[in-house]
């Protein structure tokens, strides 16, 4: 696995904040790949070479505006997945970062994942931020449940990138930069082009 991550001395300060805040999160990983530890949701991201990738990602359900979603349909093309809450602070920050990358990447799908809001909730924060792509109404966790193993969802947000097969290509803890999002993103699509 490829790690990068923010300065030693960034990085130490935000795991002593999250160690106070109680946020850490497990680092999972794809089947085959070494290593594992304990992260803050502090932006850090992780890459996985196509070698290193598990199981595509299978997940199934609807949006909140009652649309059946399976990305198994999007299967050949990347996917961003960004798990989210509405009271989230982080989340409120980066939702207009993902909105540019939406309308930036027409060539991606990108999906939400909402493990804890009802549909009011939800769709009056999809409304402030103007999101333009749909999210899974995860009551039963089963988008959750689609990441075990694989990437941890004790930080909110998480975001997590496809690859065209389905398979967890990179995924960054706590709010994205939408710089190193971009790059994560452009990685994954120049994959098809190598």
């Amino acid at each position: 696995m490829t790690s990068r991550t923010r300065p030693l001395a960034a990085l130490a300060a935000a795991s002593a904040a999250a160690l106070l805040l109680t946020s850490c999160a497990s680092i999972g990983r794809p089947e085959g790949s070494a290593g594992a530890g304990y992260q803050a949701g502090d932006g850090s991201f992780a890459t996985w070479s196509a070698e290193e990738r598990g199981a595509p990602v299978d997940l199934t359900g609807q949006s909140y505006e009652g649309t059946q979603i399976d990305l198994a349909e999007w299967r050949g093309d990347v996917v961003v997945m960004n798990f989210w809450y509405a009271a989230c602070p982080p989340c409120r920050k980066e939702a207009p970062d993902l909105v540019d990358l939406a309308e930036e990447y027409p060539e991606i799908h990108m999906l939400g994942v909402n493990p804890r809001d009802d549909a009011g909730t939800a769709q009056a924060f999809e409304r402030t931020f103007s999101i333009p792509y749909p999210s899974l109404w995860d009551q039963d966790a089963s988008g959750v449940a689609a990441m075990q193993g694989l990437v941890p969802l004790q930080a909110m947000p998480t975001t997590v990138i496809l690859d065209r097969e389905g398979k967890v290509a990179s995924r960054i803890l706590g709010q994205a930069d939408p710089t190193i999002l971009r790059g994560l993103v452009d990685d994954v699509l120049a994959e098809a082009d190598a």
